[in-house]
């Protein structure tokens, strides 16, 4: 989860890299973080848990309440919680989870065989 961070941050740093990969990786690690939370649950309820946390917050960013605004303002506030919605970053985020997921499947199968 800490390097999906760190290669999410670096994402907004280096100016080549479309914004996008950054909200795909943002939905990479709040599937790691709902694998850590459910781990006894299934891979697609974290799947499911991970895409409506990050559809959640897009969809928040829709509401323009002065509170929001204020804790928006703040800059890792802002990483969190996003600053404006973009249809664009929902592809993103089921880009994210489903490739977090598939990685994930992945390792659990190789890991029974």
């Amino acid at each position: 989860m800490c390097a999906t961070i760190a290669l999410g941050l670096l994402s907004r740093k280096i100016t080549g890299i479309p914004l996008s990969w950054g909200d795909g990786l943002y939905a990479v690690m709040i599937y790691w973080l709902c694998r850590f939370i459910f781990f006894q649950r299934s891979l697609s309820f974290c799947l499911v848990s991970s895409l409506a946390f990050c559809f959640t917050i897009e969809f928040l960013q829709l509401v323009q309440h002065p509170l929001l605004i204020s804790v928006r303002n703040h800059p890792l506030l802002r990483l969190l919680l996003g600053q404006g919605f973009l249809w664009s970053d929902l592809i993103a985020y089921i880009a994210g989870s489903a490739i977090a997921f598939l990685l994930d499947r992945s390792f659990h199968r190789s890991k029974k065989k």
